[in-house]
């Protein structure tokens, strides 16, 4: 949290004992002529939230009555000296303007993967970081926990260690779960957490008593990223997601997923499942909205639904003119996004 200086308040203080309202805007713009000046004389609140003092600050001054204005600083007054965290994480939401990278929008667009400190592209399959970094810092808290059911190369336990959240990461393969310890060893741990790896089949684990090794009783976010079917197919065993025989298949064990994690989720917290559709003998399948509709089946309601773009998988490197004619040629469009669904547990 970006720290403010209390001479700065104090001043926005005795302005509002100040009654002429020339008076209070000439003192508006010296104040606010000296957070834009580099010397400052030690008084200058920390970057980046300099732009928004600043722009707080030019709406007092363009205030046209003494009520307004005072209405304006008592705000800011507020936002630098009090704190209102969210019920279900850490943001100060009287510093809202503060969280510019923290997207809104049921449209994200993101150009290139974080792969900074332990992330790394290197596992067929696995989500951007951005994702899990987005979900943490908006619906837990530092000291919480997060469960992945899917945990890959471990993606979402990276961002855990970061952010301060304890973090269970279920894998079925072996050899994948022996990647993701090892990927999330490399990442620093300064809040001092937890990072627990299940090799194991997240449908027919046994959560609450792998819960009660580590002396957990229940989590506080779940996220998901299951194979999109059969799209990739990641090993041999047939009790992998991607190796199902049949959608059918596929939406019973992922169905049999949500009933096991349903009891481990604190009542109230959210559940986020990312997924994409596939193309089967000229058919679009909406494997997303048919996964969505699982959840929904079971307890949950249904918060957000967030389209994610993506520019390249793999699958199609390199090959952006041959799909491009196949599109052509077979009457249909390229996948270039995918669904997240927030749930939360009602």
């Amino acid at each position: 949290m970006i720290k403010s200086d209390p001479n700065i308040t104090g001043e926005l203080k005795k302005l509002l004992e100040e009654k002429n309202i020339k008076k209070i805007k000439s003192s508006v713009s010296s104040l606010k002529k000296e957070i834009e000046d580099s010397s400052g004389n030690g008084r200058i609140l920390l970057v980046p939230y300099n732009e928004y003092i600043i722009q707080d600050l030019t709406q007092i001054y363009k205030s046209q009555t003494i009520e307004r204005t005072k209405y304006y600083i008592k705000r800011l007054i507020k936002s630098l000296s009090e704190v209102k965290t969210g019920k279900h994480n850490d943001l100060n939401l009287n510093r809202w303007k503060e969280y510019k990278d923290i997207i809104t929008d049921s449209i994200w667009i993101m150009d290139k993967r974080d792969k900074s400190g332990a992330h790394n592209g290197g596992y067929w399959g696995n989500f951007i970081p951005q994702i899990p970094n987005q979900f943490l810092r908006r619906y837990t808290k530092k000291g919480e926990w997060v469960l992945d059911t899917f945990l890959g190369s471990g993606t979402t336990l990276i961002e855990c260690k970061r952010l301060g959240r304890n973090g269970i990461g279920i894998e079925l393969l072996n050899k994948v779960a022996k990647l993701a310890d090892k990927n999330i060893s490399k990442e620093e741990n300064p809040f001092n957490v937890k990072t627990e790896i299940v090799n194991g089949d997240s449908t027919k684990l046994d959560y609450k008593k792998e819960l009660k090794k580590i002396s957990v009783k229940s989590v506080q976010f779940i996220l998901m990223h299951p194979p999109y079917w059969d799209i990739i197919k990641f090993g041999e065993n047939k009790n992998d997601l991607s190796n199902a025989k049949n959608l059918k298949v596929f939406l019973k064990k992922f169905g049999d997923i949500i009933d096991k994690t349903y009891p481990l989720l604190d009542k109230g917290r959210y559940l986020a499942v990312v997924i994409g559709d596939k193309y089967s003998a000229g058919e679009w399948i909406p494997l997303g909205f048919y996964t969505m509709q699982e959840v929904l089946n079971r307890g949950f309601k249904l918060k957000s639904t967030i389209v994610k773009n993506f520019e390249e998988t793999k699958g199609k490197m390199n090959q952006k003119e041959l799909w491009r004619y196949r599109a052509l040629a077979g009457g249909f469009y390229i996948f270039k996004h995918e669904y997240i669904f927030l749930f939360q547990k009602i």
